[in-house]
């Protein structure tokens, strides 16, 4: 089912997330509908606090397969930095470049309740740090340092940035 996505400055977009006890049917529902609303959007990732569930779980797909990563958390990080410049489904058509490590290593657990471990580097690295980030409360924006260079991107480059995904 598509869920509505949550649109800043939400007060919920705010909230730092709670872990999930237990990756019960509810939860594996949830993640089946997060993935299903990161496609229609379209986007390459969704956190739970974007569709209104205040838990830590995010879906990721960067054109590779979707997958879910429950109770998150970024075990490694290096110190070499790469700039993306971001987006999110919950601030539409606009964009501002972050600063991130470019390779990180994210731990959780999948939909299945079985220990993942996830050594990841450029994009996807940058899609989990920010989707993560979602769960403590932080919008992509909070990380532009120079708020002059935060934009709204004209409809046509909305469509050239979905047909890339």
């Amino acid at each position: 089912m598509i869920r509505e996505i949550i649109r800043y400055p939400n007060p919920i977009l705010r909230k730092k997330c709670k872990s999930v006890k237990k990756v019960d049917p509810h939860i594996q529902i949830l993640i089946d509908d997060m993935i299903e609303t990161m496609h229609a959007a379209p986007g390459v990732g969704l956190a739970a606090p974007q569709v209104a569930e205040n838990i830590r779980v995010i879906v990721v797909d960067i054109g590779e397969g979707a997958f879910a990563v429950v109770n998150p958390k970024v075990k490694k990080k290096n110190r070499v930095l790469q700039t993306f410049e971001e987006g999110c489904l919950c601030l539409p058509g606009i964009v501002g470049p972050v600063e991130r490590p470019s390779i990180v290593t994210v731990e959780g657990l999948d939909r299945f309740s079985q220990k993942l471990v996830i050594e990841a580097e450029g994009f996807l690295a940058t899609v989990l740090q920010h989707e993560i980030d979602h769960l403590d409360g932080i919008v992509f924006i909070d990380r532009v340092k120079d708020k002059s260079l935060i934009r709204e991107i004209s409809k046509k480059e909305e469509e050239e940035k979905k047909e890339l995904l």
